[in-house]
């Protein structure tokens, strides 16, 4: 079992895994807070939708987008991915970076788990 995979959790009589965001993109673990949050999301691979909780540090926000409102991830250089990115939106006075949540979670470990 992958160190980021917390273990799972029971929504509404289904079970779903449980992923650790930091410990995914290998950043230092962080004790949980009253502001930690599963988020609860619908991963696509494959033509499989699955549900997956993720930890986060905290939810500030959340916002409605269209899509129309999503421009493309800028280029950072070519020695600089972005796989995980989306792309961005600016909202509220100030530009956000989008999570591809289907990327990030949508790998052979995390999917079995699903399975």
């Amino acid at each position: 079992m992958p160190g980021y995979v917390k273990g799972v959790i029971n929504l509404r009589g289904k079970v779903i895994p449980v992923v650790d965001l930091r410990l995914k993109f290998g950043l230092p673990e962080r004790e949980y807070t009253q502001r930690t949050c599963i988020i609860v999301v619908q991963v696509h691979s494959g033509g499989v939708a699955i549900q997956s909780g993720i930890i986060v540090d905290e939810v500030s926000e959340v916002l409605n987008l269209a899509a129309a409102e999503i421009e493309d991830t800028p280029d950072f250089g070519d020695d600089v991915g972005t796989p995980y990115l989306l792309g961005m939106a600016k909202a509220k006075d100030s530009v956000k970076m989008l999570l591809d949540i289907d990327q990030v979670l949508a790998n052979s470990e995390t999917m079995s788990l699903a399975a």
